[in-house]
């Protein structure tokens, strides 16, 4: 019988957002959940992180965002793994504008988490939707 694996989470900054102690946050978070955990770090294009995210085989992408390019530079990710037929859900967490939410959505991003959710909110959400997990 072979062992499930933990979920694994590749964690990102795209664009020139550079400010990435949230993102540290959630990664530590995600860590003592039992989930492993891959951060790219900051200034990443999206090709970097869809190629990351199909190389590393994860299960969630997330990005942060706390400046604007998150309505252009996320569902360019969404759309290069959409391209390579990968079932990998992309979140996105930071400073949204909830005017944001229906185009975000609509091009395809799982969910969206503002600062003030809850870490256990994105753990539990994460472990509920993560692609299929196989041992």
């Amino acid at each position: 019988m072979r062992k499930k694996r933990p979920i694994r989470v590749l964690l990102s900054k795209v664009g020139l957002d550079g400010h990435n102690w949230g993102i540290l946050v959630v990664a530590r978070a995600l860590t003592d959940a039992g989930m492993e955990v891959i951060y790219l770090g900051r200034h990443r294009t999206p090709q970097e992180i869809a190629q990351a995210a199909l190389q590393e085989d994860v299960d969630v992408v997330g990005i942060s965002s706390l400046v604007d390019g998150h309505r252009a530079l996320v569902p360019q990710v969404v759309d290069l793994l959409r391209e390579r037929n990968s079932p990998i859900p992309v979140i996105l967490g930071g400073f949204i504008p909830p005017e944001d939410l229906p185009e975000l959505k609509a091009k395809g991003v799982a969910q969206v988490f503002g600062v003030h959710t809850k870490l256990d909110d994105i753990v539990s959400w994460i472990k509920e939707n993560a692609k299929t997990v196989t041992g």
